[in-house]
């Protein structure tokens, strides 16, 4: 509580400020008409940033007479300025490299972000753990990270992999967690009506995914017989509630749903992306965009497969991936290697996962 007061604090002080933060520019008196452009571009979208992380604020803290309620989806509109500050940052620093300032405690390239707005994004990510609480029934974990492990392993496993493969469907199960909820079971959604839970799943993928379990179960009951009566308990637990809210179940669902059909490529998918990390950007994307990531999967070379449909790139840019800056805004088609160089945003939490696997494969508690 003590780091998130301090942390309020710094963005009511940011915010209590009219002017930018102390803009290098305001020393330069010549500036090109892009450099201008760039600049007034990044003070608008930075103040329109602080002032839609201070209406949630207030909003959630009820302080707000005019805003009784969060609206609809009160997620989107900040994440959608979160970008917007990234991205005209990235215009800025293009058109003005001298604004490339020192590097930030999130790790992000700093010709992306200023560090100067770092309380910022702190209570950008504070605001996001109230807006996707989850509700008051769902049902936790207490081993959430190493209940992922197992799963992944146990329908790889079933799925026909060996040992080795196994390990690596475990590992790449937990990355899809750290990707998609920075391994917070049971969340909702503060950007979406649909996707919901653990491995934010929609409903109909859920059920899809439930299905698909029923038809292996018995495989992984011979295997695994106390996996199965874990499984058991918990859907017992589950049978009253969306099975989204039960971590077990929904990361069961939603990993069969997306994944195990793929945990037995796992050999010929580590001699095409042999780099781990490359390795969980991959079944990311079979999150993101599923049908173009299996095509390229049976190109035999995923890497240089190519996509070029507006929708799909549009669903990679909704996820921050070609999305900052002018060069790759005006990107119209892609190969894989070039999209996964792209998930830079997503290699900090893989890592993560990559220790979480490696402590959980040791022994350590969670």
């Amino acid at each position: 509580m003590a780091t998130f007061a301090i942390a309020l604090q710094a963005l009511l002080t940011c915010v209590g400020q009219l002017g930018v933060i102390k803009p290098a520019h305001a020393e330069q008196t010549k500036l090109s008409k892009e450099q201008a452009a760039a600049a007034a571009a990044y003070d608008k979208a930075l103040a329109d940033f602080r002032k839609i992380l201070a209406e949630r604020r207030a909003q959630i803290d009820g302080k707000k007479a005019s805003s009784k309620k969060l609206p609809r989806l009160p997620g989107q509109a900040v994440y959608l300025a979160r970008l917007k500050v990234m991205s005209t940052y990235k215009d800025l620093t293009e058109a003005w490299p001298e604004r490339i300032g020192r590097a930030n405690k999130f790790g992000v390239p700093p010709d992306h972000f200023d560090a100067d707005i770092e309380p910022l994004i702190d209570e950008y990510a504070a605001l996001f753990q109230v807006m996707q609480a989850p509700p008051a029934f769902a049902q936790a974990s207490e081993t959430p990270r190493r209940d992922v492990v197992e799963l992944g392993t146990a329908i790889a496993r079933a799925k026909g992999a060996d040992k080795a493969a196994a390990d690596m469907a475990g590992r790449i199960a937990l990355g899809i967690f750290f990707a998609e909820t920075n391994a917070r079971q049971n969340i909702g959604n503060a950007r979406s009506d649909t996707y919901k839970g653990s491995l934010q799943t929609g409903k109909s993928e859920d059920r899809n995914g439930h299905r698909k379990w029923a038809a292996i179960k018995k495989k992984v009951a011979a295997l695994d017989p106390k996996l199965a009566a874990r499984d058991d308990a918990e859907t017992a637990r589950a049978a009253k509630i969306d099975q989204r809210y039960n971590h077990w179940t929904a990361v069961r669902n939603g990993l069969m749903n997306a994944h195990a059909d793929l945990f037995s490529d796992l050999p010929e998918i580590a001699k095409m992306l042999p780099d781990e990390v490359d390795q969980m950007k991959l079944f990311q994307l079979i999150q993101i965009v599923p049908t173009p990531t299996r095509a390229a999967l049976k190109s035999g070379n995923v890497e240089t497969y190519r996509i070029s449909d507006a929708r799909v790139m549009g669903f990679l840019r909704n996820n921050s991936i070609f999305t900052f800056g002018k060069a790759n805004r005006a990107k119209t088609s892609a190969t894989y290697r070039e999209i996964l160089d792209a998930m830079w945003l997503f290699t900090p939490k893989f890592e993560k996962a990559q220790a979480s696997f490696n402590a959980i494969k040791q022994g350590a508690a969670e």
